[in-house]
Parts: structure tokens; C-alpha cells; sequence
């Protein structure tokens, strides 16, 4: 089995006090004292509101995953680019240490901007 390679402080943080040994070092009868509390029914029962740090933690983890939101969100799309076009905007990308979807970002509102100025 695994060992848990935590300090002291993380342990204690754990609820485990730092005297007692780690499960998967103790025998079946520590093990049977040790989670003994676990064998009551409604257990759940027993527990009090959350902490604001617990609560914190709790809604940092049910948050959806993923890309930032930008502006109003993104729209994936399908474009067909000339080869020659696409392998030079992939070296400027690399160049500018950019994404290849920014630099193309950034060239369709020079021109929908230039078009809206104009207009």
C-alpha cells in the first residue's frame, strides 16, 4: 500500500492526531478502535455547518472546469485557410509566443474595426 508522505502539519490538519499510527500500519484491532466512531448509523448526523474556510473549499471544487471566459464567451467554427497562409500564421503565432486562435482573434478585429471605422 501506498504511504502517505504528508508532514506532521497535514496530518493533524486531517483530524489524525500525531501520536497515532496510519492505518495501513496498524493492526486489525487498532484499526478496528481507530474507526470505530465510523460504525454508528446517521453519523452525518453529528456533523455541524461548514466553516467558511470548508464552505470556500467546498465551492472552489464543485466549479465548473475548463477556459476562462473572454468577452462574451467563444464559438468554435470550422474555416478552411490556404496552406501556405496557415503555416505562416502558425510560425508569427510561435514567434509572438501566442495561441494560433489569439493571433487570428487579433487579426479579424484589426479588420471588422477598420470596416466599422470606415463605415
Amino acid at each position: 500500500m501506498k504511504k502517505n508522505n504528508l508532514p506532521n502539519a497535514a496530518r493533524k490538519k486531517r483530524g489524525k492526531s500525531s501520536t497515532s499510527k496510519p492505518y495501513w500500519e496498524m493492526t486489525t484491532a487498532e484499526l478496528r478502535e481507530a474507526t470505530k466512531k465510523f460504525d454508528q448509523e446517521f453519523i452525518g448526523d453529528t456533523f455541524g455547518p461548514p466553516t467558511p474556510e470548508q464552505r470556500a473549499q467546498f465551492e472552489r471544487a464543485k466549479r465548473k472546469r475548463g477556459r476562462p471566459q473572454v468577452g462574451s464567451g467563444s464559438k468554435t467554427i470550422s474555416v478552411t485557410v490556404e496552406a501556405r497562409l496557415l503555416a505562416k500564421t502558425d510560425r508569427l503565432a510561435k514567434k509572438l509566443h501566442l495561441p494560433r486562435a489569439v493571433l487570428i482573434a487579433r487579426g479579424l478585429q484589426a479588420v471588422v474595426g477598420e470596416e466599422l471605422a470606415i463605415r
